[in-house]
Protein backbone atom coordinates (compact mmCIF):
# COMPACT_ATOMS: atom_id res chain seq x y z
CA UNK A 1 0.00 0.00 0.00
CA UNK A 2 1.17 3.53 -0.88
CA UNK A 3 1.07 6.15 2.33
CA UNK A 4 1.91 9.33 1.70
CA UNK A 5 4.66 10.33 3.95
CA UNK A 6 4.86 13.13 6.75
CA UNK A 7 7.31 14.73 8.17
CA UNK A 8 7.11 15.60 12.33
CA UNK A 9 9.33 18.13 13.29
CA UNK A 10 9.07 18.50 17.02
CA UNK A 11 11.77 18.32 20.01
CA UNK A 12 9.04 17.15 22.78
CA UNK A 13 9.44 13.31 22.63
CA UNK A 14 6.59 12.79 23.67
CA UNK A 15 4.41 15.01 21.48
CA UNK A 16 6.67 13.30 18.62
CA UNK A 17 5.52 9.94 19.67
CA UNK A 18 2.20 10.81 20.36
CA UNK A 19 2.20 12.54 16.38
CA UNK A 20 4.09 9.29 15.24
CA UNK A 21 1.90 6.53 16.19
CA UNK A 22 -1.55 8.84 15.78
CA UNK A 23 -0.10 9.33 11.81
CA UNK A 24 1.05 5.77 11.70
CA UNK A 25 -2.44 4.67 12.82
CA UNK A 26 -4.27 6.68 10.38
CA UNK A 27 -2.13 5.26 6.88
CA UNK A 28 0.60 7.70 6.64
CA UNK A 29 4.06 7.09 6.55
CA UNK A 30 6.15 9.67 9.43
CA UNK A 31 9.59 10.80 9.29
CA UNK A 32 10.75 12.54 12.12
CA UNK A 33 13.06 15.18 13.23
CA UNK A 34 13.84 16.88 16.37
CA UNK A 35 15.71 19.72 15.25
CA UNK A 36 15.78 22.09 12.59
CA UNK A 37 18.45 21.24 10.51
CA UNK A 38 17.47 17.75 10.27
CA UNK A 39 14.03 19.04 9.02
CA UNK A 40 15.78 20.68 6.60
CA UNK A 41 17.59 17.80 5.46
CA UNK A 42 15.06 15.62 5.42
CA UNK A 43 12.17 17.58 3.90
CA UNK A 44 14.68 17.74 0.79
CA UNK A 45 15.56 14.51 0.53
CA UNK A 46 12.12 12.82 1.30
CA UNK A 47 9.75 15.33 -0.54
CA UNK A 48 6.73 14.73 2.27
CA UNK A 49 3.28 15.63 1.45
CA UNK A 50 2.86 17.60 4.49
CA UNK A 51 5.40 19.14 7.42
CA UNK A 52 3.90 19.15 10.96
CA UNK A 53 6.18 22.06 12.44
CA UNK A 54 7.01 23.20 16.07
CA UNK A 55 8.53 26.33 16.12
CA UNK A 56 10.40 25.80 19.21
CA UNK A 57 13.23 24.09 18.17
CA UNK A 58 16.79 23.82 19.83
CA UNK A 59 18.93 24.84 16.71
CA UNK A 60 16.54 27.27 14.29
CA UNK A 61 13.09 28.98 15.16
CA UNK A 62 10.78 27.38 13.43
CA UNK A 63 9.74 30.45 11.33
CA UNK A 64 13.24 30.26 9.61
CA UNK A 65 12.78 26.83 8.48
CA UNK A 66 9.37 28.40 7.29
CA UNK A 67 11.30 31.08 5.26
CA UNK A 68 13.77 28.42 3.84
CA UNK A 69 11.54 25.86 2.58
CA UNK A 70 9.77 28.44 0.96
CA UNK A 71 12.84 29.04 -1.32
CA UNK A 72 12.13 25.89 -2.69
CA UNK A 73 8.82 24.30 -2.32
CA UNK A 74 5.18 24.51 -1.90
CA UNK A 75 4.65 21.45 0.35
CA UNK A 76 2.22 22.15 3.37
CA UNK A 77 3.42 23.16 6.03
CA UNK A 78 1.23 22.95 9.25
CA UNK A 79 2.46 25.10 12.34
CA UNK A 80 2.07 23.29 15.71
CA UNK A 81 3.03 25.55 18.81
CA UNK A 82 2.45 26.52 21.62
CA UNK A 83 2.96 30.06 20.86
CA UNK A 84 -0.54 31.52 20.97
CA UNK A 85 -0.58 35.19 20.33
CA UNK A 86 -2.27 36.64 17.17
CA UNK A 87 1.20 38.08 15.95
CA UNK A 88 2.95 34.46 16.66
CA UNK A 89 0.54 33.31 14.13
CA UNK A 90 0.36 36.17 11.13
CA UNK A 91 4.05 36.12 11.59
CA UNK A 92 4.20 32.04 10.44
CA UNK A 93 1.69 32.49 8.06
CA UNK A 94 3.26 35.53 6.29
CA UNK A 95 6.02 33.47 5.79
CA UNK A 96 4.39 30.85 4.29
CA UNK A 97 2.72 28.67 6.80
CA UNK A 98 -0.29 27.11 5.44
CA UNK A 99 -1.83 26.43 9.08
CA UNK A 100 -1.49 27.14 12.43
CA UNK A 101 -2.54 24.64 15.29
CA UNK A 102 -2.40 25.55 18.92
CA UNK A 103 -1.23 23.28 21.42
CA UNK A 104 -2.80 21.31 23.09
CA UNK A 105 -4.99 20.46 19.93
CA UNK A 106 -7.54 17.12 19.28
CA UNK A 107 -6.28 14.22 16.95
CA UNK A 108 -9.54 14.81 14.91
CA UNK A 109 -9.19 18.05 14.28
CA UNK A 110 -5.45 17.54 13.33
CA UNK A 111 -6.12 15.20 10.80
CA UNK A 112 -8.41 16.85 9.47
CA UNK A 113 -6.43 19.88 8.88
CA UNK A 114 -3.82 17.44 6.93
CA UNK A 115 -6.65 15.91 5.06
CA UNK A 116 -7.35 19.84 4.07
CA UNK A 117 -3.83 21.00 3.40
CA UNK A 118 -2.64 17.87 1.11
CA UNK A 119 -6.09 18.27 -1.11
CA UNK A 120 -5.26 22.13 -1.47
CA UNK A 121 -2.01 20.92 -2.74
CA UNK A 122 -3.95 18.94 -5.64
CA UNK A 123 -6.00 22.15 -6.75
CA UNK A 124 -4.85 24.02 -9.95
CA UNK A 125 -6.28 25.69 -12.21
CA UNK A 126 -5.66 23.38 -15.18
CA UNK A 127 -7.60 20.17 -13.07
CA UNK A 128 -10.59 21.06 -10.69
CA UNK A 129 -11.49 17.48 -11.58
CA UNK A 130 -9.28 16.62 -9.11
CA UNK A 131 -9.72 18.79 -6.51
CA UNK A 132 -13.31 17.90 -6.17
CA UNK A 133 -12.78 14.17 -6.56
CA UNK A 134 -9.62 13.46 -5.40
CA UNK A 135 -9.10 11.74 -9.25
CA UNK A 136 -8.23 12.21 -12.38
CA UNK A 137 -9.96 10.08 -15.19
CA UNK A 138 -8.39 10.15 -18.60
CA UNK A 139 -10.17 7.47 -21.07
CA UNK A 140 -9.52 4.29 -19.38
CA UNK A 141 -7.10 5.59 -16.96
CA UNK A 142 -7.57 6.23 -13.20
CA UNK A 143 -5.15 8.18 -11.20
CA UNK A 144 -7.16 7.60 -7.55
CA UNK A 145 -5.25 9.92 -5.14
CA UNK A 146 -7.52 9.01 -1.97
CA UNK A 147 -6.47 5.14 -2.50
CA UNK A 148 -3.03 5.67 -3.79
CA UNK A 149 -3.45 4.05 -6.71
CA UNK A 150 -3.84 3.69 -11.08
CA UNK A 151 -6.40 1.95 -12.58
CA UNK A 152 -6.77 0.75 -16.62
CA UNK A 153 -9.87 -0.08 -17.98
CA UNK A 154 -10.72 -1.12 -14.03
CA UNK A 155 -7.66 -2.99 -13.21
CA UNK A 156 -5.01 -1.87 -10.99
CA UNK A 157 -1.27 -1.76 -12.60
CA UNK A 158 0.33 -1.74 -9.12
CA UNK A 159 3.03 1.10 -9.67
CA UNK A 160 5.77 1.64 -7.14
CA UNK A 161 5.35 4.83 -4.58
CA UNK A 162 7.80 6.70 -7.08
CA UNK A 163 6.02 5.29 -10.02
CA UNK A 164 3.03 6.40 -8.60
CA UNK A 165 4.40 10.23 -7.24
CA UNK A 166 5.39 10.57 -10.86
CA UNK A 167 2.04 9.99 -12.60
CA UNK A 168 0.47 11.92 -9.81
CA UNK A 169 2.44 14.77 -10.75
CA UNK A 170 1.46 14.92 -14.28
CA UNK A 171 -2.09 14.26 -13.77
CA UNK A 172 -2.21 17.59 -11.79
CA UNK A 173 -0.62 19.28 -14.21
CA UNK A 174 -2.21 17.57 -17.31
CA UNK A 175 -2.16 18.96 -20.28
CA UNK A 176 0.84 20.92 -19.41
CA UNK A 177 4.64 19.75 -20.56
CA UNK A 178 6.31 19.54 -17.23
CA UNK A 179 10.14 19.81 -17.93
CA UNK A 180 12.93 16.97 -16.54
CA UNK A 181 13.82 19.81 -13.94
CA UNK A 182 10.90 20.62 -12.90
CA UNK A 183 9.81 16.80 -12.37
CA UNK A 184 13.40 15.82 -10.80
CA UNK A 185 12.74 19.27 -8.38
CA UNK A 186 9.43 18.24 -7.20
CA UNK A 187 10.03 14.72 -6.93
CA UNK A 188 13.38 14.64 -5.02
CA UNK A 189 13.63 18.21 -4.08
CA UNK A 190 16.72 20.58 -4.18
CA UNK A 191 19.46 18.32 -4.14
CA UNK A 192 18.31 15.96 -7.27
CA UNK A 193 20.82 15.17 -10.02
CA UNK A 194 19.96 16.96 -12.85
CA UNK A 195 20.56 13.39 -14.79
CA UNK A 196 17.15 12.73 -16.09
CA UNK A 197 18.19 8.78 -16.74
CA UNK A 198 15.95 8.49 -13.73
CA UNK A 199 13.46 9.94 -15.23
CA UNK A 200 13.55 7.69 -18.00
CA UNK A 201 13.99 4.46 -16.66
CA UNK A 202 10.84 5.15 -14.27
CA UNK A 203 8.61 6.27 -17.23
CA UNK A 204 9.33 3.33 -19.06
CA UNK A 205 8.30 0.92 -16.11
CA UNK A 206 5.13 3.07 -16.03
CA UNK A 207 4.16 3.00 -20.04
CA UNK A 208 4.60 -1.09 -20.05
CA UNK A 209 2.14 -0.94 -17.16
CA UNK A 210 -0.86 1.47 -18.60
CA UNK A 211 -0.02 2.08 -22.03
CA UNK A 212 -2.08 -0.59 -24.57
CA UNK A 213 1.04 0.24 -26.79
CA UNK A 214 4.07 1.79 -24.52
CA UNK A 215 5.19 2.74 -27.99
CA UNK A 216 2.57 4.47 -29.19
CA UNK A 217 1.56 5.82 -26.13
CA UNK A 218 -2.15 7.23 -25.32
CA UNK A 219 -1.72 9.07 -21.49
CA UNK A 220 1.99 9.99 -21.13
CA UNK A 221 3.54 11.90 -24.39
CA UNK A 222 7.53 13.02 -24.37
CA UNK A 223 8.05 15.82 -25.41
CA UNK A 224 11.75 15.37 -26.65
CA UNK A 225 14.49 17.06 -25.27
CA UNK A 226 11.92 18.96 -23.17
CA UNK A 227 10.23 16.32 -20.63
CA UNK A 228 7.08 14.83 -20.53
CA UNK A 229 3.24 15.70 -20.52
CA UNK A 230 -0.31 13.64 -19.68
CA UNK A 231 -3.20 13.72 -21.65
CA UNK A 232 -5.73 16.06 -20.90
CA UNK A 233 -9.48 15.42 -22.67
CA UNK A 234 -8.76 17.80 -25.81
CA UNK A 235 -5.65 15.35 -26.56
CA UNK A 236 -7.35 12.49 -25.59
CA UNK A 237 -10.75 13.73 -28.58
CA UNK A 238 -8.01 14.26 -30.76
CA UNK A 239 -5.86 10.89 -30.47
CA UNK A 240 -9.23 8.89 -30.69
Amino acid sequence: MIKDKILVVEDDAGIRKFLQATLSANDYQVILASDGKTALSLASSHCPVCILLDLGLPDLDGNEIIRQLRLWTTIPIIVISARTTEDDKAEALDLGADDYLTKPFGTVELLARIRTAIRHTRTTAENQEISLNDSYTIGGLVVDFRKHRVLVDGRDVNLTPNEFRIVSLLAIHAGRVLTYKFMLHELWGPTASSDNKILRVHMANIRRKLEPNPDEPVYLHTETGVGYRMADHEDFLQNK
